[in-house]
């Protein structure tokens, strides 16, 4: 458990962190002791949910970042250097979707908005942030059910997601000997304000909460260090929308 003195207490960065998943993961490790680094692109957002994180009475960095941006990953992390000069844990949980489209319809703006966020943010983070990690750190990437699934007029975002897997099965096989365990997150349906941008009225009753994936990524960052969890599916009991 990282508890303890501050000068042990362990440092999570997770972006996407001004709500939903990315905000519970946050809270969650804070409660557990983790000294926590939010980041997202909204600065009002990321104050609002930076009270909620300084309860826990960790130390608290929160810094705007857009992660599609080389030079504004580069300020965020040079900022997380001069701060604490460690990361322990990255969870790569910023994301992006947009409207459904048919292919045929599909915007260059639209196919780049996707792969910008949610391949190339992921790539720009975990190379930054690997200088500053350790043995017995750990990357989370949350890549979705996405990442494996299909779905019609969804070709931007799962074309960005099964990018991501690529990148993430990858980056295990380089950090295997140095002791640095990365996890692929695959949450299905999750209460989140994604569903906005192309689902209004998907049914929130049958999915799960931001607060039960946070849970189960928890669970699998605070295992001892000789044991992984690979790769971590989480579904409503629900089943299926």
């Amino acid at each position: 458990m990282p508890r303890g003195p501050e000068a042990d207490r362990q440092v999570a960065v997770v972006t996407g962190a001004s709500r939903g998943i990315g905000l519970a993961i946050a809270d969650a490790l804070a409660a557990h002791g983790f000294d926590v680094v939010l980041t997202a692109r909204e600065a009002k957002k990321l104050d609002s949910a930076g009270k909620r994180i300084a309860k826990h009475g960790v130390k608290l960095l929160s810094q705007p970042c857009d992660v599609r941006d080389e030079s504004s990953v580069k300020k965020l992390f040079a900022s997380i250097k001069g701060r604490f000069g460690r990361v322990d844990v990255l969870v790569n949980n910023a994301g992006y979707a947009g409207p459904l489209k048919d292919i045929a319809d599909t915007s260059l703006e639209l196919w780049r908005d996707n792969l910008d966020t949610n391949l190339t943010g992921t790539f720009l983070c975990t190379r930054a942030a690997l200088p500053l990690m350790r043995r017995g750190s750990t990357i989370v990437n949350n890549l979705s059910v996405g990442a494996k699934g299909y779905f019609p007029q969804m070709a931007a975002y799962i074309a960005s997601k099964h990018g991501v897997m690529g990148f993430t099965l990858t980056l295990r096989e380089e950090l295997r000997p140095k002791g640095i365990r990365v996890i692929a997150l695959m949450p299905g349906a999750t209460d989140t304000d994604i569903w906005k941008q192309f689902w209004p009225a998907a049914p929130r009753a049958r999915m799960m909460s931001p607060e039960s994936v946070a849970s189960a990524v928890v669970n699998a960052i605070l295992l001892p260090d000789n044991a992984t969890v690979e790769e971590l599916v989480i579904a409503p009991t629900a089943g299926t929308l």
